[in-house]
């Protein structure tokens, strides 16, 4: 335990907590509307508010998130009215962000393309205190429109048209929604990187829903495999002297495989208990849970 001896250390397994919690409480909502990847896209704008805030001797932190924020807030109003044409105004939107950064940050005094490198890939070293205040401010935003508003955004995302129905704002819900990922990618960036932190937001989920049944029991897991991996991950990356970025994605798709492991047998075992649960003159009643099982949803 002697790297918490480290300011730099205990700086960057505070933010990568707050990584751990916020990206999974973000990414379920993202994976049940069949948005994995945009957090990626939103990683790609970020750049721009980066070189931004170099180029204005700003905070890149609070840049990003503006950027980032506005970002999410077009590719959302391009998913409403985009039609035919939104993949490729979506596609100029990405790109567009990531030259941005590149410019911005070569325009800046004393600036390179070697600046951006801690941002797209994560740092250990990087992490100021000014880094850690904004993280756990914008962190603590993430936390409680998740969980919050947990039963609104899981009815969107689930069904908009039902939710739409009921009376709830769906459009705004949907911004929040789209907002509150631009936040959790410029919470992440320090710590996983600009062009990683998707796989933060989407693999934990996906592997807490190899084990779990319900929309709480995969919230719950995917928010402990996050900050389980954020934190093995800065770990390793010291001792190592690894990216930490990286260590922690690979990690995350560890646990992935490790949970697709352990689902096929324990949903065997489910299986043949809801079978010998069954009266024994009915055999199609006896395949009902088991097909069933195979393709369910996650549901509240």
């Amino acid at each position: 335990m002697d790297f918490l001896d480290y300011a730099f250390m205990q700086r960057a397994l505070l933010a990568a907590v707050l990584v751990g919690i916020t990206a999974p409480a973000v990414g379920i909502y993202l994976v049940q509307r069949r948005q994995a990847l945009l957090g990626d896209g939103i990683g790609h704008v970020a750049m721009t508010g980066v070189g931004l805030g170099f180029l204005l001797n700003a905070s890149p932190v609070w840049m990003a998130t503006l950027v980032s924020v506005l970002g999410a807030v077009a590719m959302e109003l391009i998913r409403w009215y985009g039609r035919t044409r939104g993949d490729i105004a979506l596609a100029m939107l990405f790109y567009g962000g990531m030259a941005g950064g590149v410019m911005f940050i070569n325009l800046a005094p004393g600036g390179s393309n070697a600046n951006l490198t801690s941002y797209l890939f994560g740092s250990l070293s990087t992490v100021s205190e000014s880094d850690v205040t904004a993280i756990c401010l914008l962190a603590a935003f993430v936390v409680l429109v998740t969980i919050g508003l947990r039963r609104q955004l899981f009815a969107v995302s689930q069904d908009e048209e039902f939710a739409r129905v009921t009376g709830l704002p769906v459009r705004a819900l949907n911004l929040l929604t789209a907002i509150t990922a631009a936040v959790t990618v410029t919470v992440a960036m320090r710590v996983v990187g600009l062009l990683l932190v998707s796989a933060l937001m989407v693999v934990p989920v996906a592997a807490a829903q190899q084990l779990t049944r319900s929309f709480a029991a995969t919230f719950a897991v995917a928010v402990a495999i996050g900050v389980t991996v954020t934190i093995g991950g800065t770990v390793t990356s010291y001792y190592q002297d690894v990216p930490p970025g990286a260590t922690i994605v690979l990690l995350t798709i560890a646990a992935f495989v490790a949970m697709t492991a352990l689902a096929t047998p324990l949903a065997r075992r489910r299986a043949r208990a809801a079978a010998a649960a069954q009266p024994a003159g009915d055999p199609t009643e006896c395949a009902i849970p088991a097909s069933r099982e195979a393709g369910g949803k996650v549901g509240v």
